[in-house]
């Protein structure tokens, strides 16, 4: 298993604080900006798109500075980060899960949206989800270390995103839906898995592919589907799994 240093270098990320105490995962924003580039693009690339072309359409250089501080929080925008380059190399795969794609990563990056996870996955399907509840969440552990428009505002921000990703519908009120997940978002999963030293069954059982709220059938079906497509080699006998990555290489750590 590696460690928080370890995983660090990966693109993980740790600690108390996320970029959701500022935005959503802004998925329609990611969209055009890597719309706009092929995946060799450097972060100098999505800097230059963001704040001196304003690919992004934001009013003022503030606002482009500040989206693009976000999107590096949230997605790391750099090749030379292993969880971004993976990312970015099955994201145009499947389109119609890119925000779950999105999603997986910026959980991966973000503590407050990953503690979140808890909350939005013991809900049952069709269920209401209050604002109060999220608030209540974020607070049990240090009470005073937000204020009250801050729990509102993270909390808005936190169900925006799992809204954008499928796992919740409504505006005003919120309720609970069960996500349309690929054969890409599980192959990510079983990769977020092993970046932490996981292998066989283990990577199934991991955070990571609870995550996407899919029975063990499914979620062996569409790694067959990704071992047919090249993004894992899934071998699967009874009980017995082996999952290994051909396309990925991860650095020593």
């Amino acid at each position: 298993m590696r460690n928080e240093q370890q995983l660090a270098e990966l693109g993980f990320k740790f600690g108390k604080n996320g970029a959701h105490s500022a935005r959503s995962m802004m998925i329609e924003e990611l969209k055009l900006l890597l719309f706009s580039r092929d995946e060799s693009a450097s972060k100098t690339d999505y800097e230059d798109d963001i704040i001196n072309f304003n690919i992004l359409h934001k009013p003022t250089e503030k606002s482009r500075k500040l989206t693009f501080r976000h999107l590096i929080d949230l997605y790391g925008l750099d090749y030379q980060i292993p969880l971004f380059k993976v990312f970015r190399q099955w994201w145009d795969l499947n389109e119609d899960t890119q925000a779950i794609l999105a999603l997986q990563l910026a959980v991966a990056r973000d503590p407050l949206l990953r503690a979140s996870t808890e909350v939005i996955l013991q809900l049952e399907p069709g269920e209401h989800l209050p604002r109060e509840l999220m608030e209540a969440f974020l607070a049990k552990d240090d009470p005073d270390r937000f204020s009250a428009a801050s729990l509102k505002s993270f909390s808005q921000n936190i169900n925006g995103t799992w809204t954008q990703a499928g796992y919740l519908t409504g505006k005003a009120k919120k309720y609970r839906e069960i996500p349309t997940v690929s054969y890409v978002n599980v192959a990510f999963a079983l990769f977020l898995a092993h970046c932490h030293g996981l292998s066989g069954q283990r990577l199934f059982d991991s955070f990571w592919c609870r995550l996407l709220d899919q029975d063990k059938t499914s979620l062996y079906e569409l790694a067959h589907r990704a071992s047919l497509r090249g993004l894992v080699n899934f071998k699967q006998a009874s009980e017995i799994v082996e999952v290994t990555f051909p396309r990925v290489e991860l650095p020593e750590v």
